[in-house]
């Protein structure tokens, strides 16, 4: 079992930088690959990023590369998202969640979730 905590979420203004934050309970963090999704209101939840168990692997959602950095440190048990340059169609609640499968990109492939950071982007 595996309990997920985001954090740092906010409003902020387009151009703007945020980091989120999420804090895994349990000694098996490194065994689990990491993501973030978000969901818009009205929106499918959709994947943003993920990260490989050692941290040595990366995916992103073309909407996010080069934007966003997904980063883990497995010693603290946290998984974070740096979001730069964010834009108004950033705004979404963002959820971290847990994986068995390598670089998961797809809902069906995570087996936790946490319950979510709201992140507005205003003009």
């Amino acid at each position: 079992q595996v309990q997920l905590v985001e954090s740092g979420g906010g409003l902020v203004q387009a151009g703007d930088s945020l980091r989120l934050s999420c804090a895994a309970s349990g000694r098996t963090f490194s065994s689990y690959a990491m993501g973030w999704f978000r969901q818009a209101p009205g929106k499918e939840r959709e994947f943003v990023a993920a990260i490989s168990r050692s941290g040595g692997s990366t995916n992103y959602a073309d909407s996010v590369k080069g934007r966003f950095t997904i980063s883990r440190d497995n010693a603290k048990n946290t998984v974070y998202l740096q979001m730069n340059s964010l834009k108004l169609e950033d705004t979404a609640v963002y959820y971290c969640g847990a994986s068995r499968i390598y670089l998961g990109s797809s809902i069906n492939e995570y087996d936790y979730w946490g319950q979510g950071t709201q992140v507005t982007v205003s003009s």
